[in-house]
């Protein structure tokens, strides 16, 4: 604290006071001259890392994984071999990681563009599904875009290469018909297409209907300019990002896990169960996780270290920087738990009692690391003197 101005501020409330000065002059005089409460931070650099290194650079990767997932659908066709297969089913998996990784910023084009129910409803309409292969051969792209997105997307794909999950997540290549094959493979050029376009939001144009609509990007890293009608600041781009961690760690805890989880072993419902053909469920919420440990930290496992949101929070609290680290993840550890010593997919888990308690425990986790980051990071934003 400055005693000198402080000194000088007191001063001034006895004169003003004395001359009968309103409440309003004594507030506009001594304001500057009163301690800065909150904290400072320069969130310019922590920005520019998150939406180049994190967020453009994984929906790159998830744009790269789609081509790559068309290519191996495509040997399917006329294949005979069981490891073109499994290659396939493979290669779906690897486009899920960065998808569900992220799912902790979905925002912006993903949601303007409808990206998100294009690539990911749930639950599949398998009857509808069935109808298609029934009535329909030589299934092009342009097509199924036009049919409802609960017969298309990633849930489709792995319902064609994997089966039904009941029993096991292995399908025989000999299983695969026809008109199967043609599906998956028109699937996977939509897949393409749409991934390649949200690529293109974040790195080219936001807006396909506005030539003069920025990249998203450039939105992200220059909020207040003349031309950005959706980011008026530093901190309105901090909050989206907070937000969107907040929002896929109460989807996962309160929602994936919860709803088939159930009240009881009676009340569990496999059917609920997202990615339960492949058995990629604990895989796909521990990614979930990953994705908002990404945007904490500001780098992907491995990357060098760059700023992410655990620099605004430490500018404030240091040891609540380091709680919510650990906080994070442990809520993966617990996720990756559920599976046991036997390797136990989550649509068994929910149906053993021993399977249960990892279950409960890891919603714990979760619970606890959405209350830290509603009740503890989210005030930092009015606590913030953003620079």
């Amino acid at each position: 604290m400055n005693f000198k101005y402080t000194a000088i501020a007191f001063a001034l409330v006895g004169t003003l006071s004395a001359c009968g000065g309103s409440g309003s002059e004594i507030e506009e005089v001594i304001a500057p001259l009163l301690p800065e409460t909150g904290f400072t931070f320069s969130a310019t650099e922590l920005v520019t890392n998150l939406t180049d290194d994190v967020i453009v650079a994984g929906y790159a990767n998830l744009a790269a994984q789609g081509v790559a997932l068309l290519s191996a659908t495509q040997v399917l066709l006329n294949s005979t071999s069981q490891a073109d297969l499994t290659a396939a089913q493979e290669a779906w998996k690897a486009a899920r990681k960065p998808w569900e990784q992220g799912e902790s910023h979905i925002f912006g084009p993903v949601d303007s563009l409808s990206i998100d129910p294009h690539l990911d409803s749930w639950p599949l309409n398998t009857t509808d599904l069935q109808t298609q292969l029934a009535n329909n051969s030589g299934f092009d792209a342009e097509t199924i875009k036009s049919w409802n997105d609960d017969v298309q997307g990633f849930h489709t794909m792995e319902y064609l290469l994997f089966g039904d999950g009941v029993d096991d997540n292995t399908k025989l290549i000999a299983e695969l018909t026809t008109a199967e094959r043609e599906y998956v493979i028109a699937l996977a050029e939509v897949f393409r297409d749409y991934t390649a376009q949200l690529d293109d939001a974040w790195q080219v144009s936001h807006n396909p209907q506005d030539t003069n609509a920025l990249p998203y990007a450039d939105l992200l890293k220059t909020p207040g300019s003349a031309n950005n009608t959706v980011y008026s600041s530093e901190l309105a781009v901090i909050e989206e990002l907070i937000n969107g961690m907040i929002g896929i760690v109460d989807e996962v805890g309160n929602g994936k896990i919860a709803d088939p989880f159930g009240d009881s072993l009676a009340t569990a419902d496999t059917s609920k169960v997202e990615s339960q053909y492949s058995w990629n469920s604990l895989t796909d919420f521990a990614d979930n996780i990953q994705g908002v440990r990404n945007v904490y930290h500001g780098e992907f496992t491995g990357s060098a270290d760059k700023q992410g949101i655990i620099d605004f929070v430490a500018a404030a609290d240091s040891a609540l920087s380091i709680r919510i680290s650990s906080e994070i993840d442990d809520a993966i550890l617990k996720i990756q738990a559920i599976a046991g010593s036997d390797d136990m997919p989550f649509r068994q888990a929910i149906l053993d009692e021993s399977g249960r308690e990892r279950v409960a425990t890891a919603v714990t986790a979760l619970t606890k690391l959405q209350t830290s980051l509603e009740s503890d990071v989210i005030p930092l934003l009015s606590d913030w003197n953003a620079q």
